[in-house]
């Protein structure tokens, strides 16, 4: 009872510290939410949008009227959102299978992608993978958290490269996130030396987190998850892609069948679900990213490296914590899954994974499978023994869950 009620009372004290903190969240997600709300009043957003269609999906208006919404909230021209996607690497490897050809050359400037696109790419063989198919794959790692602008500069200048990826948040890596300052200029830098490369953003975990998106940046496409950010903890899957309009075409035909594109796709119930996801996906994301701070400051204070520290400066919902202990990292993720709310009772164990190379714990007692932005703690275990925390609906059930980790580490 002690070491709880010490618990409590750190929490208490980190929360008097982070008035001003979460101020600056406030303010953030009040200007998201005014997007959102000016994006349903542009498209009059109504009842009516929330009927469902099967079978092929034709003449389903408030599957376009949600597209449209999302095209509004991003300044972009078009927008596939769809719950045909299975999880956000469907949509990025559905978006790289559609705008690559065999010779095609494929950029990543922010080191090596998530290990779920090894297999995509073809850094883990794989007879399907875009390289299986004669697309050729170069990267170009970060320099002390930024872009190497000149490795940059002389690859674009030397050879003719097809799609530059950048993926924002960090994975399961311990550099920082990109955000929207950087991104905004490596965007610029880039089509100054060539504009027709195509610039796709790997936009997960990080909607929201600012007041910019990465196309009214510069980007040609930007692909996220609706079980992370942008669904609120509503939507129960899909994904987005935005961008130009030809290149979403071409999304679209890569997901359906070239000739139908973005005119097939039954919506199935999931309009309303989408709606009201992107409607309370400022506030949740508000929630998470204060949650983020709360678990930083505290972490600290208890002796653990932490990254970002509670008053960097964020671009996704992600807290790295760093263990450099296997069993501390092992006991905190079973402490958030006590905190869950659903499974609750269950014990997670590190255990092999498909995409990963390492077993991987993952505490998620979530609604939604494999949801993100609901709370859930999760990593590879190897050495220095990092967890990736992320999400909370509300920021009473994160502290709570947050409580129930640490208690649980330290007993």
């Amino acid at each position: 009872m002690e070491i709880k009620k010490n618990i409590e009372e750190l929490v208490n004290s980190c929360e008097l510290k982070l008035k001003e903190k979460f101020q600056e969240v406030d303010y953030i997600c009040y200007q998201n939410s005014k997007k959102v709300l000016d994006a349903f009043n542009e498209n009059k957003i109504s009842e009516s949008h929330f009927n469902s269609t099967t079978g092929y999906g034709y003449n389903d208006y408030g599957r376009d009227a949600i597209e449209a919404v999302f095209a509004s909230i991003f300044k972009a021209e078009d927008a596939l959102v769809r719950n045909q996607f299975i999880s956000g690497t469907h949509a990025l490897s559905t978006t790289l299978f559609a705008l690559l050809r065999p010779g095609d050359t494929l950029l990543s400037i922010t080191g090596k992608p998530y290990d779920t696109l090894d297999e995509v790419i073809g850094i883990k063989e794989n007879k399907s993978s875009l390289m299986s198919f004669g697309v050729k794959y170069e990267q170009i790692d970060l320099i002390d958290n930024d872009f190497d602008y000149e490795k940059i500069e002389k690859t674009l200048k030397s050879k003719k490269i097809k799609v530059i990826e950048i993926q924002r948040s960090r994975g399961y890596s311990t550099r920082e996130s990109i955000d929207i300052i950087k991104l905004k200029k490596v965007l610029k830098f880039i089509k100054d030396i060539d504009s027709d490369v195509i610039i796709m953003v790997d936009n997960c975990y990080c909607e929201f987190v600012q007041d910019k998106e990465p196309i009214e940046l510069g980007a040609d496409v930007a692909v996220g998850s609706l079980i992370k950010n942008l669904g609120g903890g509503i939507a129960s899957n899909g994904a987005y892609v935005v961008g130009r309009k030809d290149l979403i075409e071409l999304v679209a035909e890569k997901l359906t069948a070239p000739g139908l594109g973005k005119e097939v796709g039954p919506s199935q119930g999931a309009n309303k679900m989408f709606l009201e996801g992107i409607y309370m996906a400022p506030s949740v994301v508000a929630s998470s990213v204060k949650i983020a701070i709360l678990t930083s400051l505290v972490m600290e204070k208890l002796g653990f490296d932490v990254s970002p520290k509670y008053n960097d400066y964020r671009a996704d919902i992600v807290q790295t914590l760093i263990f450099k202990d296997r069993d501390k990292m092992i006991k905190y993720c079973q402490g958030i899954q006590r905190g869950s709310a659903i499974d609750s009772f269950a014990t997670p164990y590190p255990a092999p994974m498909p995409g990963y190379d390492d077993e991987v714990i993952m505490a998620s007692g979530s609604f939604t499978q494999g949801s993100s932005i609901e709370i859930s703690c999760d990593g590879p275990l190897r050495e220095p023994y990092i967890a990736y925390q992320q999400g909370s609906l509300t920021y009473e059930y994160g502290r709570i869950a947050l409580l129930i980790a640490v208690s649980n580490m330290v007993d």
